[in-house]
């Protein structure tokens, strides 16, 4: 199970990394535009995370290797986002537009490294 999800999650990730990286100035207007956001796009944003990140929970709550917390902390990474777009939109969405240029580029560098990393684990 650690295997498919990382398949899954791995180019995913990657390619939204090489997304925030290449497209900074895309990236920071569509985060910055959250705060517009039609609350029923970012209730379904909620519950797409959300959704996902329980489904991954509950087939793989796995702690003991290094590729299991990193798919576990996957899953609860996006069923934490989702909850909290959920329970919290207000400070979800006021949060988000003050990342900037670093943040996003931050981002772009940590969703890399961690697709790169569930790839090599998922197709080698």
């Amino acid at each position: 199970m650690t295997e498919t999800i990382a398949c899954i999650a791995g180019p995913y990730l990657f390619l939204t990394g090489l997304g925030f990286l290449i497209s900074n100035g895309f990236y920071r207007r569509m985060i910055a535009g959250q705060t517009g956001t039609d609350p029923i796009l970012l209730n379904l944003s909620g519950a797409a995370h959300f959704v996902v990140g329980a489904t991954i929970l509950a087939n793989h709550f796995l702690w003991s290797t290094t590729a299991e917390i990193a798919v576990s902390l996957t899953g609860s990474a996006a069923a934490i986002k989702g909850a909290g777009l959920i329970v919290l939109p207000e400070v979800m969405t006021q949060r988000s537009p003050q990342m900037g240029k670093l943040g996003v580029q931050a981002t772009g560098i940590l969703f890399t490294a961690v697709g790169s990393y569930l790839i090599s684990v998922g197709f080698l």
